[in-house]
């Protein structure tokens, strides 16, 4: 199988972190157009009249709107578009002012303060479920599609129960947004370049600071101080696994220390501008045994197999076989491997189109379309019944193929502070 190398790397211009004026880098007016335009383009395809978002990735993509991430998927926030009619976003006490006052573009309706019970602390006999339900219906009215059906990614029960007492048509809304959020504009691509650069210079600085008596957990540290200093607005997750927890993959750190000759291998998520990563990769600390480069060697083979597939017409599918059965590295079924040999969109949500896997794209393959950005991650079981191998390379499908945004090293397993 080719190396990565020989996969060409991502031309989109992503020269610096800042907005200048004096070099073209993201333009955002034209990356908020580009969203809404999809958000619109998605509810006529899936026949909705509009679309009321929960999912804390859906609202920033519509509205372009952030309070920070420990109002991640709480419910507190919600936001709607109708067919006819301008996004609305009911936020968390004074946000909505804020909006209001930095967001320059949003008239003063668009930004109102709102609350569902905040996941039911504050109970459904207060009434602010049923005020909301209420409130949305009047705007259906308004805008005349109240007889239409009305697109729900994710809500409280007690809300969705209040939005069919009211008479609303309520129909899966997540497929819509799947689809306007599945094809990424040139701006969203340089964000996720930029991210992805971001993780570059992390994995310089774990390679260097890998040694016998440091903690997964001083890993962990490391990245989030790094990803911050660099501009990182949130990390997410980083997955820090060494010596025997590489086998089977427990998907969370911990305080063992790392030995000499362990095999360590990283995952690293966190978001630029609305923008997420998902980029794995291995290491092993001192010396490598044979059984650990030979699993690196073989998580790289699956992974050059499924890149080199990478362009615009084939199916997952297709991607899929080429990855192994789950019985034939050491799990009894592809619902326990799911995850390991595995593909996924990412962009302002970590799992977005397409998903790859020989759990769901054997039965349901998806095209890969030009636009499409998306991580492939394979994963290797050594044979000391150990140590494994982690590989995770984020993609750009366009017309000429994949080209690749994941740039620190990783044709050959690397030996940190060699002996």
């Amino acid at each position: 199988m080719a190396s990565n190398r020989e996969f060409p790397v991502a031309t989109t211009p992503s020269p610096g972190i800042q907005s200048v004026d004096w070099e073209e880098r993201v333009n955002w007016d034209r990356l908020k157009a580009y969203r809404l335009a999809r958000v619109r383009m998605a509810m006529e395809k899936h026949n909705l009249g509009a679309l009321l978002l929960f999912e804390t990735s859906n609202i920033r993509y519509l509205t372009s709107t952030h309070i920070g991430y420990w109002a991640f998927n709480k419910g507190e926030r919600y936001a709607l578009i109708t067919r006819t009619g301008d996004f609305r976003i009911w936020d968390f006490g004074s946000a909505a002012k804020a909006h209001r006052l930095q967001h320059p573009a949003m008239r003063p309706e668009q930004s109102i303060g709102g609350n569902t019970g905040l996941q039911g602390a504050i109970g459904p006999a207060t009434g602010l479920p049923r005020a909301a339900a209420e409130e949305i219906a009047s705007i259906l009215r308004e805008e005349g599609v109240a007889e239409e059906v009305l697109g729900l990614d994710m809500a409280e029960t007690a809300v969705f129960l209040e939005l069919q007492k009211a008479g609303i048509n309520v129909a899966d809304g997540q497929q819509a947004m799947m689809t306007a959020r599945e094809i990424k504009s040139q701006d969203e691509i340089m964000l996720l370049t930029q991210a992805c650069a971001m993780v570059d210079g992390v994995y310089q600085d774990i390679f260097e600071a890998l040694k016998p008596g440091v903690r997964e957990s001083d890993i962990v540290a490391l990245a989030h101080k790094r990803l911050f200093e660099m501009g990182s607005e949130f990390v997410e997750a980083i997955n820090s696994i060494a010596g025997e927890r590489c086998s089977p993959h427990p998907h969370v750190f911990s305080d063992r220390l790392i030995r000499p000759g362990d095999q360590a291998y990283f995952d690293i998520i966190h978001v630029f501008n609305g923008y997420r990563t998902c980029y794995y990769r291995t290491f092993v600390v001192g010396r490598a045994s044979q059984a650990q480069r030979d699993a690196f060697k073989q998580s790289r083979e699956w992974m050059d197999a499924a890149i080199d597939l990478v362009k615009p017409g084939v199916t997952t599918d297709q991607i899929a076989k080429v990855w192994p059965k789950a019985e034939e590295f050491g799990f009894d079924n592809e619902m326990e491997a799911f995850g390991l040999q595995f593909g996924h969109g990412v962009g302002v949500g970590l799992h977005e189109r397409p998903i790859v896997s020989r759990l769901n794209s054997l039965d349901d393959p998806v095209e890969i379309k030009e636009g499409m950005v998306f991580a492939l991650e394979t994963y290797a079981p050594a044979a000391d019944g150990r140590s494994a191998a982690r590989i995770e390379e984020e993609v750009v499908c366009t017309a000429d193929g994949p080209k690749i945004i994941t740039l620190f090293p990783c044709e050959e397993l690397m030996v940190a502070n060699e002996y």
